[in-house]
């Protein structure tokens, strides 16, 4: 029997672009990154040859401009640039954004997504290898590597009560659904850096109390926090304040440059978060302890600031008030200062002539 050809008279008039790259990648690029992602991938779908001049003028970009863009999506694993010996650019290998993660960087030669460029040398793509990555961009280099995890091990991993538990009280917390992307990094921060159920809590809420949602910033505070080893939401919080702005504005009030110590967090952490004083309020503490001594200033700033608290002083207009109130008593107080003269050296005694007055009508 004759074999038939099966054709049509063109391919379907649509690109697929993954939910992932819309989610998570989509964000954090330009409008000509955005631009030459999207049309590598129509590229791609029609099995059509392109070029970084087709695309320049595609778009009416320079061509260092489209270099740029392609080497942007590079960095971000998105895809891999193939050079000939003489660093000509002659094919984009597109990869799979659910593999991005855990795929190493070498070039595949799958034919459905190579995309060649229009020259004599793509014929010859697929047998070179591909250039050897940095060694900073190699996984042994990246202490801590997130993995991947396919739809179906993301439903496995909702089905488990602790792990539902966290992601529903991260959604909470970011204030919508979380993306594949988001439960990866959940993940992340449970199966690669160990942390505690309590600890990712603390986290998630440490990093929203900051207006941060975006979990790419959650995940540099995890491993950061990986890295000085915190395993309790107690060490993450006296450790986290050593990089707050506030905590080093307040330490150069003090005459200090350094990170502040474990006990000098401790005390500005009372001032804050105890005390609920604004930066105003410790800054005048931080002034007049710097003008009293040299030495223990945290402790004299904090004998200051207490003193405030108790006295229910919540602004520097309360703060003027009870300088001045403590200015009267003390002149109040004072002896009187002794005169000169021969009848100067007797004591000197203070009456009431009101109270003298009465007594004196009285009789």
């Amino acid at each position: 029997m004759t074999p038939l050809t099966i054709y049509k008279d063109s391919d379907a008039d649509c690109t697929v672009v993954a939910n992932l790259f819309i989610d998570e990648y989509m964000k954090d690029a330009n409008d000509a990154q955005i631009k030459i992602y999207l049309y590598l991938l129509r590229m791609m779908n029609a099995r059509r040859a392109t070029s970084v001049s087709d695309i320049a003028d595609k778009f009416n970009h320079t061509e260092k401009e489209v270099v740029r863009a392609l080497k942007y999506w590079e960095k971000a694993h998105l895809l891999d640039l193939d050079f000939d010996e003489d660093k000509t650019l002659i094919g984009i290998h597109i990869r799979d954004l659910t593999e991005a993660d855990s795929v190493r960087r070498q070039r595949r030669t799958a034919p459905s997504t190579f995309i060649p460029m229009p020259s004599v040398a793509s014929e010859a793509a697929p047998q070179k290898e591909a250039p050897a990555a940095p060694a900073a961009e190699q996984e042994e280099a990246v202490p801590y590597k997130k993995k991947t995890y396919t739809a179906a091990q993301l439903r496995e991993f909702s089905s488990r009560e602790s792990i539902s538990q966290l992601f529903f009280v991260a959604s909470q917390y970011i204030g919508k659904p979380l993306s594949p992307a988001a439960m990866n990094s959940i993940l992340f921060y449970k199966d690669v850096l160990h942390f505690s159920d309590d600890l990712i809590d603390y986290l998630i809420q440490y990093c929203v109390d900051r207006d941060k949602t975006d979990f790419k910033y959650i995940d540099k505070v995890a491993i950061s926090w990986a890295e000085q080893g915190f395993s309790t939401p107690a060490e993450a919080e006296r450790g986290s304040h050593r990089y707050e702005k506030s905590y080093y504005d307040i330490m150069k009030q003090l005459g200090r440059t350094s990170s502040p110590t474990p006990r000098e967090a401790d005390y500005i952490t009372r001032w804050i978060k105890e005390y609920g004083y604004s930066n105003d309020i410790i800054f005048e503490a931080c002034a007049r302890t710097v003008l009293a001594t040299d030495k223990n200033r945290f402790e004299y700033a904090d004998r200051i600031l207490r003193s405030w608290h108790e006295q229910k002083i919540r602004h520097l207009d309360d703060v003027a008030k009870a300088d001045e109130q403590f200015q009267q008593k003390k002149h109040k107080a004072a002896p009187a200062k002794p005169q000169s003269g021969r009848f100067g050296q007797f004591t000197q005694n203070t009456y009431d002539f009101d109270a003298l007055e009465k007594e004196l009508l009285s009789n």
